[in-house]
């Protein structure tokens, strides 16, 4: 959720013991996407051990067919009879459901995108919107996840955000959408940026996603995992990923703008700038 702001010293009444408050360092080895972060209560340490999570298949409503004029490597896919992922896919805490979200498709009419890259946000921490409490515009973010969180930017730019964990239990987490690739509607997608290509400037940028599907803040609170309108559809998990630090956030603590809490899928050419910050993880 980056955006500009004065750094907050904003004190936090949340367990110091999770996930968030810790600092993480470089790293050296690949891990895949069939592995989880696991929290570890320990005030400074490094990128928590990985546990296997399970695979998810892709569904049989999926037809691949063969490749068409398409600019992202996936195979053409149908999604006619495609249902969204559950609600409860999204009720985990949102360093958990980042890395999932790498490979997921989002579809809005015949517009077809997958996620190459997000950055999660959680409750207290000190980047996200949750730090100003409950306000008109991130009353969402409070709300159970699976719903939508969509902001304006600089007054310029739309930005989708996918509310994580269950209301109450983590309120005020989400993980904002940074890139995606394009699968179906690339007529639509270029028409909607002003931009005839097919290069990854197309959807590199979290304001890029927004425009490509064509979303205001009317869109904040749609519920992801209902037919229609939004949605967000399942895929096959990605082996290898990056991580890295979040992207305009220092006005952040530091523990926080260091943290390794942006994750995108390893070799793909559908992630923004910069680049040269993330690496595999631990």
């Amino acid at each position: 959720m980056s955006h500009p702001h004065h750094r907050t010293t904003t004190t936090f009444a949340r367990d110091s013991s999770v996930f968030d408050s810790f600092r993480y360092h470089s790293t050296t080895t690949v891990m895949t996407h069939k592995q989880r972060f696991k929290r570890v209560a320990k005030p400074i340490l490094h990128l928590p051990r990985i546990k296997p999570a399970r695979k998810t298949r892709l569904s049989k409503s999926l037809k691949l067919t063969a490749p068409e004029s398409n600019p992202s490597s996936e195979p053409h896919i149908s999604f006619e009879k495609t249902k969204p992922l559950p609600r409860e896919f999204f009720q985990i805490d949102a360093l958990d459901l980042a890395p999932r979200l790498l490979g997921k498709f989002l579809r809005r009419d015949d517009v077809v995108l997958q996620i190459t890259e997000v950055e999660a946000y959680r409750s207290n921490d000190s980047a996200s919107h949750a730090r100003f409490g409950i306000t008109p515009r991130t009353a969402p973010l409070f709300g159970p996840g699976g719903h939508a969180y969509v902001y304006l930017c600089y007054g310029l730019h739309v930005m989708l955000n996918v509310v994580a964990d269950k209301e109450g239990a983590g309120a005020g987490a989400g993980v904002l959408i940074r890139s995606c690739a394009p699968v179906c509607g690339l007529d639509v997608i270029q028409q909607r940026r002003g931009q005839k290509t097919d290069k990854p400037i197309l959807l590199t940028g979290p304001g890029k996603v927004g425009q490509a599907l064509g979303l205001s803040t009317e869109w904040s609170n749609h519920p992801l995992y209902t037919p229609g309108g939004l949605e967000l559809l399942d895929a096959p998990e990605h082996e290898n990923i990056l991580v890295g630090p979040r992207v305009g956030i220092q006005y952040a603590l530091p523990e926080h703008v260091d943290a390794l809490w942006r994750f995108a899928i390893a070799g793909s050419a559908w992630i923004s700038a910069p680049r040269n910050t993330l690496r595999p993880p631990f």
